[in-house]
């Protein structure tokens, strides 16, 4: 599935089948149930960034479509940090600084932008929390009728965001596969703008990429380290530097790193196997529920990015995840467990010898802690 620059005109396309759609029709996935991307782009240089514009839209140069009227909230231009963790320098990125709360912000503007303006009003997502509440709130902002499926065991802040931005609200009992399916069940009736399937999602978390390019001075860092469920910020972290590489603007890839939680960690198992495809692995409850994803559709995408990259994945433990969150909060980063692992990782990594102590590292934290306040609130009655 090698991504070779395409000359023609961008369009959807199946990476798994290589067949091309136009994109003025929306469609959320493959008529073969493949998931798609887009033909890639030829990137940007730091003369077309936007410098006046403070939001993701600063990169709007490099999107597929020309938004007239996008649906911004001022997402992006988040805080990059330099700090250590564990004794180790790095650098976070804080991803919290977002408008509803996490980084799913950026791809919910793009996604939701571009399809109002092709005339979708009203639209149906799923989530385990952050990716509801964005397209809820986004949707919101844009005048647009969002129904959200949940699964019933997310967590009542999240839902009582959602609910708060005027979404409809459906509970789905089972895992988080059931939520999906249940969705893709719905989605005769409303369009399906899933975070997960959707490209032109993609098309915003790739201004993660741009934005750490930019705040290091137009540098590539060495390392980037991911908490990674479904895998948007990963893959569009290797959809912005490759698109940089293309404009001639860096001559490499950093080096990719998808952290996960070792109760649920189906594309650590795939990768550690040197497989291609889904490996069996076992699946169990974790604290990390916004990367609690036992099947992500685009896991034959990530394993490509990874390798491509040199990167590589690293599984991390509950208790490790509960000392990594209280780690952060006692250097004032108050974010969620689901993100937290992300810094676990780096340890892991330095300790393994797979990474330097003296690489320029990158921690992505995803969501805020307010959040899961309950989880903090049970470590403080512990103690």
């Amino acid at each position: 599935m090698k991504m070779n620059l395409d000359e023609e005109k961008t369009r959807y396309v199946d990476a798994r089948s290589k067949e091309t759609f136009p994109l003025d029709t929306p469609i959320w996935r493959a008529p073969s149930g493949n998931p798609l991307m887009l033909t890639p782009l030829h990137g940007i240089n730091r003369e077309q960034v936007d410098l006046a514009t403070r939001s993701i839209w600063r990169y709007r140069a490099s999107f597929p479509l020309d938004v007239k009227t996008p649906i911004s909230l001022g997402e992006g231009c988040t805080p990059l940090i330099a700090s250590t963790f564990a004794g180790t320098k790095c650098f976070f990125k804080l991803e919290w600084f977002a408008p509803t709360g996490s980084f799913k912000d950026r791809g919910t503007s793009v996604m939701l932008s571009i399809l109002r303006q092709q005339g979708v009003s009203s639209v149906l997502e799923d989530s385990s929390g952050n990716g509801g509440s964005s397209v809820a709130g986004y949707g919101a902002a844009g005048g647009m009728q969002v129904k959200v499926f949940v699964p019933e065991s997310t967590s009542a802040a999240k839902i009582a965001q959602v609910r708060a931005y005027g979404a409809d609200v459906e509970l789905i009992p089972g895992p988080r596969e059931a939520t999906e399916a249940a969705a893709i069940a719905a989605s005769a009736e409303v369009f399906y703008a899933s975070h997960n399937w959707q490209p032109f999602f993609l098309q915003g978390t790739k201004t993660l990429g741009y934005e750490l390019w930019e705040d290091l001075g137009f540098k590539v860092p060495d390392n980037i380290i991911i908490p990674t469920g479904a895998g948007s910020n990963l893959l569009g972290c290797y959809i912005a530097f490759q698109e940089l590489i293309a404009s001639g603007e860096i001559k490499r890839l950093p080096r990719l790193f998808a952290s996960q939680p070792a109760n649920c960690a189906p594309l650590h198992a795939s990768f550690q196997a040197n497989a291609e495809d889904y490996v069996d692995c076992d699946i169990r409850t974790t604290i990390a529920e916004g990367t609690a994803i036992k099947r992500p559709i685009r896991l034959l995408e990530m394993l490509y990015c990874l390798r491509e990259s040199n990167g590589c994945t690293v599984a991390i433990s509950e208790q490790q995840i509960v000392d990594a969150s209280l780690m952060l909060a006692r250097q004032g980063l108050y974010v969620e467990p689901t993100s937290a692992h992300a810094a676990a990782a780096l340890s892991s990594l330095i300790q393994s010898g797979t990474i330097s102590e003296s690489d320029d590292t990158v921690i992505v934290l995803t969501g805020t802690g307010l959040k899961t306040t309950s989880f903090y609130e049970a470590r403080q009655n512990k103690n």
